[in-house]
This record gives C-alpha cells, structure tokens and sequence, in this order.
C-alpha cells in the first residue's frame, strides 16, 4: 500500500488478533515495529518495506507461527537478524538495512525458498544455517561481511533466478565433488571474495558466472571454451584472479553477445575482449606477485 503515512506503526495493530495480512509499504513510517505485533499468531503477510523503520527485529516476530511472508528490506533496521520459527515461511527479505552479526544457525526452516539479505553489515559463517534450506530458489547475500567457506550444497539448490554471495569475506577452495551434477544455476556471482584453488568445471553451465577479483589459480578448464564458442555462456568474467591459462585460440570466434574477461592473471589473455571499466587495462598480473601467491598456496596445501 505505497502512499504517504507517516509516523510509528500503532501498539493497537495487536488487537487485530485475527489479521492475516498487513503491509504498509512505500511510506514514511518510522520508529520501530512493536514487539507487541507478536500477538498476531495468525498473520501470514508482513511487509513494512521502503519506509524508515528502526531499531531491531523483535525477537516475537520470528516466533509467529502462521508467517510465510516477510518483507522488511530498505528500512533502517539495526542489531541481530532473529531466527524465525514458522514452518510455512516461505519469503523472508531483508536487504538494504543495517543489521549485523552472525547468523544463528537455525534461523530459518527448510520451507524457504526466497532469501535476500544483501546489503547489511552480517559477518561469520554461514554453512550451518544454509545447509538445510535445500529449497531454496533464490539467495542473496551480496554486499556484508561473511567469512569462512562456501558450503557446496548451495550449488545444488533449486535455484532458478540468481545465486549472489559477491562483495564478502569468504574464502578456501569452491569444493564441488567430481560426482557431483553441473551447476544448474542461471546467475552465480562469487565476485569479490578471498576463494583459490582451481576453477571447477561443473561450473560450465552457468550462464551468467562471476568469479572476479578472487584467489583462483591454474588453467580455465575446457569445458568453458566449449561454452562460451558455442554462445550458452553469456558472461564470464574471470579477471583479477592468478589464472595461468586457457584454451582458447586467438582465431577462435566469441559470439557477440558473450562477454569474456580475463585481464589481471598470470597470462597475457590469448584473445582481445572486452571487459568493464572497472577490470582496468594492465593485461597481466606482475610476475612476482604471481610467484608470491603461487608458493603460498602450496605451503598451505
């Protein structure tokens, strides 16, 4: 209900103990959300987005039964993300605030299938709280401050739009097992992270792959040449990692409408492509700094 209301949310919305749905979205609402909303045990829908809300997430939210709706992004909330406790919740949006912290690691039920929290100051580990959600269609964590490694079974996850973890502190090898099925994902941005070891190729069906400005080392495996002369990888971008190589001809043919970038690792890229403006124009990496990472790797291993 965008329009334009203005001040807090009424501790009296807790007397509409038979209320199912309640949005108030694109306004100027401010203040915080009662806690006292926790009263609503059959309310489904909650959605506050696009206003100027505060303060924390009353722990009472989560533990409402009946939610499978919750939209609180582009707010100004702060302090911890609760763990929601209602079997049915199957959208859970919280981006664009300011909450912080670690995610517990039951926070959410393997019911849901939407999660966004890009865009928050969230730090710690995050494979026991992903590892159940195995119906996931969507995840985002873009932009915050998680560190350890990527639990490999996202990968596998039914993921039909985008998988963002870019723009975090993750790190350790991506360990996708040789049994494992190809990476069924349209979207995969690993961008911006602190991940090595080699590229796997049951990466090679994503259309759209991201691994930039991360540790990644060795050759390009040759399922990616496949897929980018045959045009079903759209955008590659691999730049700013300690590549060695890849097998790909400078006579080779890239379709016009694949993006390949490859500028900043250990190889002077063998075809001319372009690249956003951002990758820079330095073609390589200076060689001592790919011997340095080179012998740090195999003193780690």
């Amino acid at each position: 209900m965008p329009g334009k209301v203005y001040g807090a949310l009424p501790e009296s919305l807790s007397r509409l103990v038979n209320l199912r749905f309640l949005a108030v979205t694109r306004n100027y609402i401010s203040g915080q959300i009662p806690a006292s909303l926790g009263q609503l045990r059959v309310l489904e829908t909650l959605d506050l987005s696009s206003n100027q809300i505060n303060g924390n997430i009353p722990p009472a939210i989560g533990s409402l039964p009946a939610l499978k709706n919750v939209i609180l992004n582009h707010n100004d909330l702060s302090g911890p993300v609760p763990a929601f406790a209602s079997a049915a919740l199957f959208r859970l949006n919280l981006d664009h605030n300011h909450l912080s912290g670690p995610l517990p690691p039951n926070a959410f039920p393997p019911s849901l299938q939407y999660l966004s929290l890009s865009w928050n100051r969230l730090n710690g580990p995050v494979n026991r709280t992903l590892s159940g959600l195995t119906a996931l269609s969507f995840l985002d964590l873009s932009f915050n401050q998680f560190t350890g490694e990527i639990p490999p079974e996202v990968f596998s996850f039914p993921i039909t739009g985008s998988l963002r973890l870019n723009r975090n502190y993750f790190s350790g090898n991506v360990l996708l097992l040789p049994s494992s099925p190809p990476v069924n994902i349209p979207t995969v941005d690993l961008s911006y992270n602190g991940l090595y070891g080699e590229i796997s190729p049951l990466f090679s069906q994503v259309e759209e792959l991201y691994l930039n400005n991360n540790r990644f080392m060795g050759e390009v495996p040759n399922e990616f040449v496949d897929g980018i002369l045959s045009g079903k990888i759209l955008f590659l971008y691999l730049q700013h990692n300690f590549l060695t190589g890849i097998p790909i001809n400078a006579a080779d043919t890239i379709p016009a409408n694949v993006t390949l970038c490859l500028v900043y690792n250990c190889m002077v890229p063998p075809v001319a492509t372009a690249c956003p403006l951002k990758a820079g124009n330095v073609k390589s990496r200076p060689t001592d700094q790919c011997k340095t990472w080179n012998d740090k790797i195999e003193r780690l291993e």
